[in-house]
C-alpha cells in the first residue's frame, strides 16, 4: 500500500512493499525514477547483503543458506506500516519463515523516511531481537531522474564528489583512473561500461548528480557509509536515470574470501538486544 506526505514543496510516497520510495516530487519536479522497463525498481532498500556472495551462498550458524535474490530480500518483503505525520513515514519489516529459510537471525528492521523543507532523511534502524550476534551489510539504491530539465540528455549532467577522490575500476585485470584526485565524473553510458563505480573509504561524505545546463540537482548526504556507489546501466539510452548508492561497506561479494558471514571483514556485527541506525540524506535543487 502506498502512502504519500507533503511538506511545504515537497512531497515523497513510500510503498509497504520494501518500504521503498516511489516518488520525491520538489517545486513540481520528480526527481526520483518511475521504475521504467530499463530498471524496474525507485529505491530499494539492500539487506541483509549489498550485492551478493558468489552463487548467493555462504553460512552462518554452522549451516549453509543461499539468498534467493541479489541484494537480500528487503526490497521484495512487504513491511508492515507503522506511522505518518505530516513529515514522517515509518515502515517495520520482522523476521518471519520467509527470511529465516535464507537467513538465520531474528531482527527487526525499521525504515523511516522524514521530510523537511528540500530534504528527505532515510533512517535504516536494525534491531538485534535475538539472543546472539547478528552480522549483515545494508544500503540505499535510490535512482535519480538523468535528466531532470526538459531539452536536456543524458550526456548534460556530471557526478561531483564534495571532497578530492583517486577513483579507479578494474577492467579486464587491471585497474584504470576515472579520476585523479578530482571531483567530478562527466556521465555518459560508456561511463558505467563496466557496472557500478564504487569507491570505498571515500574522503567526501556526499555526491551529488549535477546538470551543465540547468540549475537542479540533487545531493546524498552519507554521514555513516564507508562505501559509495554510483551506477546506471549501459547501453540503453532508456535508462534516463542514476544511482547514487550509499553503503555501510564494500559489497558483500568482496569478502568472498570468507564463506562464512561472522568471519567477513566489512559485514557489521550486532549484539542481541542492540539497534544500529543507518542514515543518509537525499537533498534537492
Amino acid at each position: 500500500m502506498l502512502y504519500e506526505i507533503k511538506n511545504g514543496d515537497l512531497k515523497i510516497s513510500a510503498d509497504t512493499f520494501g518500504a521503498e520510495l516511489h516518488s520525491i516530487e520538489f517545486n513540481g519536479t520528480e526527481y526520483l525514477w518511475q521504475c521504467g522497463d530499463a530498471w524496474k525498481r525507485y529505491a530499494p532498500i539492500l539487506f541483509p547483503f549489498i550485492c551478493s556472495p558468489k552463487d548467493r551462498k555462504y553460512s552462518a550458524k554452522g549451516k549453509e543458506y543461499k539468498m534467493l535474490a541479489n541484494h537480500g530480500f528487503a526490497r521484495d518483503s512487504e513491511f508492515e506500516f507503522l506511522s505518518q505525520t505530516d513529515s514522517e513515514l515509518s515502515f517495520i519489516l520482522k523476521d518471519n519463515e520467509k527470511t529465516l529459510a535464507q537467513y538465520p537471525y531474528n531482527f527487526e528492521l525499521n525504515v523511516k523516511y522524514t521530510v523537511k523543507s528540500n530534504c528527505v532523511e532515510v533512517l535504516n534502524s536494525v534491531k538485534n531481537t535475538g539472543d546472539e550476534d547478528m552480522y549483515f551489510y545494508i544500503g540505499g539504491h535510490p535512482a535519480f531522474n538523468c535528466p531532470l530539465c526538459e531539452g536536456e540528455s543524458f550526456d548534460d549532467y556530471y557526478i561531483e564528489y564534495s571532497d578530492n577522490e583517486h577513483i579507479t575500476q578494474e577492467i579486464n585485470g587491471e585497474r584504470v583512473v576515472l579520476c585523479e584526485y578530482g571531483k567530478k565524473l562527466d556521465v555518459s553510458r560508456k561511463l558505467f561500461d563496466n557496472d557500478a563505480i564504487i569507491l570505498s573509504y571515500p574522503n567526501s561524505k556526499a555526491v551529488s548528480l549535477k546538470s551543465k545546463k540547468c540549475d537542479k540537482s540533487v545531493t546524498v548526504e552519507y554521514p555513516d557509509s564507508d562505501c559509495i556507489a554510483v551506477w546506471s546501466p549501459t547501453g540503453d539510452d532508456n535508462a534516463k536515470f542514476v544511482c547514487l548508492e550509499p553503503w555501510t561497506s564494500v559489497p558483500t561479494n568482496f569478502d568472498d574470501d570468507f564463506i562464512n558471514l561472522e568471519n567477513k571483514p566489512n559485514a557489521v556485527k550486532l549484539r542481541a538486544g542492540e539497534v544500529f541506525d543507518y542514515t543518509y540524506r537525499i537533498v534537492l535543487k
